[in-house]
């Protein structure tokens, strides 16, 4: 296999639910020392599985504190919900996580989809076309923000935009995306880089400027996540470079992820 232009890394999503703080933190801790590249969380309100009134807790005040506990990780949100904030505000919550972590943060973005979210807490919460259309106004004010402040980012920081559909919030990729999240096997995802390599023709962007993360399952519910062995050479075959499994509180159970880890260092020798 010829070797992918971007290197493979290995990310964690660490569901902020049913868990005290200290066991975030501990897990946070936990997938560093297992060598993860990035640790992600999620910008929700209410947990989305198990007890819905569950023990939960917000995005980006966490990024924060993520930010000072760790020292070499990426950090960021999988994904912040565009609807929750002012754009200019996201930019400059993200440059300050990014200096805080000495230029390890990742803006994570989409659209919005959890209704329970936005009726609770006052959001609008509209049609998936209005927020979609909501999204694609932030990113350029986003852009800007981030360009006006002083000082800026410590470097280029990356904006991941997460989801898969086709007409819109792939467009939004192409244009906007240092890094494409989706949740797809290998013959979906065959699909869908086609789909991205049109818009970027649209828009005159080389696509493969972009790193693309799939999610490969977690620890939630009983299950486990795939296995490199299963997935992983044939999502890397497709583009895919970054593979993100999850784990939930109030355990945060990292099964497979050391054997995803080994498998990264393999291929990327």
């Amino acid at each position: 296999m010829s070797q992918p232009k971007h290197p493979v890394r290995i990310g964690i999503q660490l569901q902020p639910q049913h868990a005290d703080y200290a066991q975030i933190r501990d897990a946070v801790r936990r997938a560093e020392d297992l060598g993860a590249d990035i640790v992600f969380n999620w910008d929700h309100f209410f947990p989305l599985s198990g007890d819905p009134d569950g023990k939960h807790f917000e995005c980006w005040t966490m990024l924060g504190a993520w930010a000072e506990q760790t020292s070499r990780i990426q950090i960021g949100a999988l994904v912040t919900c565009n609807s929750y904030r002012n754009p200019e505000l996201l930019a400059d919550m993200a440059r300050t996580v990014d200096h805080m972590s000495g230029g390890r943060a990742i803006l994570g973005i989409g659209a919005g989809w959890f209704e329970k979210d936005y009726d609770a807490y006052g959001y609008e919460f509209g049609t998936r076309g209005s927020r979609l259309a909501d999204l694609g106004e932030a990113l350029p004010r986003i852009e800007k923000r981030l360009a006006q402040l002083n000082p800026p980012p410590m470097g280029d920081l990356p904006v991941l935009i997460g989801g898969g559909g086709e007409r819109k919030t792939l467009r939004l990729v192409a244009r906007h995306a240092n890094i494409w999240h989706s949740w797809s096997d290998a013959e979906v995802l065959r699909h869908k880089m086609g789909v991205l390599r049109g818009h970027g023709e649209a828009v005159g962007r080389d696509i493969s400027e972009i790193e693309v993360s799939v999610g490969v399952g977690g620890t939630r519910d009983g299950k486990v996540p795939a296995r490199p062995d299963q997935v992983g050479e044939g999502l890397l075959a497709e583009g895919a470079s970054l593979f993100t499994l999850s784990a939930s509180g109030p355990d945060y159970d990292m099964t497979g992820f050391a054997e995803w880890v080994a498998w990264r260092d393999q291929i990327n020798g």
